[in-house]
C-alpha cells in the first residue's frame, strides 16, 4: 500500500540526486537504502549476539560442539537433490 513519508529537504535532494544518477525512481532508491540498512542492522545484531555467546566460555564450547556435529552430516553419503 503506497504511503507518504515526510523527509528533510536535504534528504530529498540527496534522494533525487541518487535517483537521477542511477536512472531509477526515487521509491526504488529509497527501497534499496531501506533494505541495505535493514541488512546492516540485522548483521550488527547477529555480531553482537555472537559476541555475547563467545563471552560465555561454557555456551561457546557448546556452540562449537554443535557445529562439529553438523559438520559430520556433510559426509553422510547422500547425494544433493
Amino acid at each position: 500500500m503506497p504511503a507518504n513519508v515526510r523527509i528533510q529537504p536535504d534528504s530529498y535532494t540527496k534522494l533525487r540526486a541518487l535517483a537521477d544518477g542511477s536512472g531509477v525512481t526515487m521509491p526504488e532508491v529509497l527501497a534499496e537504502a531501506i533494505d541495505e540498512l535493514y541488512r546492516k542492522r540485522f548483521l550488527d545484531e547477529c555480531n553482537q549476539a555472537y559476541g555475547r555467546l563467545k563471552a560465555d566460555p561454557k555456551a561457546w564450547k557448546q556452540e562449537l560442539a554443535e557445529r562439529q556435529a553438523w559438520e559430520r552430516t556433510l559426509n553422510d553419503g547422500l547425494r544433493d537433490a
